[in-house]
């Protein structure tokens, strides 16, 4: 008997033609492959690997020393970048009517995920009640998603217009509106950093709608009245005011508030030229960094890999956004504009903040390095915005349904 099945018994085979449907789909003119942005793809797995290998590094000394699998973070973190690129993926076959049709759902879900964190659903890590667990050792943090669906609706209420004209005050009035039901639920948790990145997103895309001087006017003072009442009627907590003074004099209390930044800027000054190598480093193997997977993970970057590392990490990081800028600019409409450029802010803006806390420019937030830090809700995030980007840069087809 032979082992060799025949053609006819191929082309018979179920699968077998599953397979070819979807392999012909795969090479049709329309197809996300066919149109992918393939420097876009390459930079964000090249930024997984390495983060990968950097959260390896940081985490394998302290599980041998509790006695665990010292793989396990590296597993979790596999696996998460798998089914990160599967939503890449599925979100890159959609076209941008699709897109702009599923905001409001997508905002819908979101505000009630951050509605969910703060009933007992809600887990406290950190001073923040912004995950929910569940189970087998898995949390979702809901703020990470806020950010996607910050963009997408307004987004879709700053375009739609005609050729040349300005938002006005009502699209202005329903984006801030529609924000800000976010911004405030994120606030409660409370999450200083992830709020500080919705309000620069919305802000933007503001200004990039194409409004009028005096609107941006008009915020720039709003926002300085609100930071103005929070630091008035002592609304920060405890802790955050605590970060903030650490940051405005590191030496008032560099055992307690001031630590981290401390320890962090000691780690990437000792890592020199080239770095102890990795899985070779006494300041990571220690932990003296505090949440030096996730937080802090630029901090083990420039302790192991050195200079030269930490530059490779901020080029790729600045090629992630010369795509993200490139895909906004050549958008064959404004919502596709608004939305690469809206996710170009949040990748500027979040990785600007990460890497300036390490380093001390930058008061303590807690918010990850893209692509780079530990965590699957960030991770997931990160690879459905990547999704929406080679969505929008794929040609439409008007005649497509």
């Amino acid at each position: 008997m032979s082992w060799v099945s025949s053609p006819s018994r191929r082309h018979g085979n179920p699968a077998w033609a599953a397979f070819r449907r979807l392999a012909a789909r795969a090479a049709s003119r329309d197809s996300a492959l066919r149109h992918a942005d393939w420097l876009l793809l390459a930079v964000v797995l090249a930024l997984t690997l390495l983060g990968t290998l950097l959260i390896w590094s940081a985490t394998q000394p302290m599980l041998i020393g509790q006695g665990s699998n010292p793989d396990e973070f590296l597993l979790k973190q596999v696996l998460d970048i798998a089914l990160g690129l599967v939503l890449m993926l599925i979100i890159s076959s959609l076209s941008t009517r699709q897109i702009r049709l599923y905001a409001p759902i997508v905002y819908g879900l979101s505000c009630l995920g951050l509605l969910a964190v703060l009933t007992p659903l809600g887990s406290i890590v950190n001073g923040a009640r912004a995950w929910i667990s569940i189970g087998a050792g898995f949390q979702v943090e809901p703020s990470e998603f806020a950010k996607l669906s910050v963009i997408v609706i307004s987004a879709m209420l700053l375009s739609g217009l005609r050729s040349g004209e300005r938002p006005g005050a009502r699209a202005i009035a329903r984006a801030l509106g529609l924000a800000a039901l976010p911004i405030l639920l994120v606030a409660a948790e409370p999450d200083l950093g992830v709020m500080i990145v919705l309000v620069v997103i919305v802000g933007g895309l503001i200004a990039l709608s194409g409004v009028r001087l005096w609107w941006m006017v008009g915020m720039i003072a709003a926002t300085a009245v609100v930071v103005a009442a929070v630091a008035k009627l002592h609304l920060l907590k405890a802790y955050q005011v605590g970060r903030l003074t650490s940051f405005i004099n590191p030496s008032a209390d560099p055992l307690g508030t001031g630590y981290s930044a401390a320890q962090s800027k000691m780690a990437i000054g000792s890592g020199g030229l080239h770095g102890t190598g990795l899985f070779h480093s006494p300041i990571i193997a220690g932990s003296f960094v505090p949440e030096q997977h996730t937080d802090f993970i630029f901090a083990v970057a420039g302790n192991e890999l050195g200079f030269v590392g930490s530059l490779l990490v901020i080029g790729l990081l600045g090629l992630l956004l010369t795509c993200a800028l490139r895909i906004a600019a050549r958008a064959e409409d404004q919502f596709g504009m608004l939305v690469a450029a809206g996710i170009a802010i949040w990748f500027a803006g979040q990785a600007f903040v990460n890497i300036g806390m390490t380093m001390g420019i930058m008061p303590v937030t807690g918010l990850p390095l893209p692509f780079v830090s530990y965590g699957g809700s960030a991770m997931f995030a990160d690879m459905i915005a990547v999704g929406l980007l080679q969505s929008i840069r794929r040609p439409r087809n008007v005649f497509a349904s």
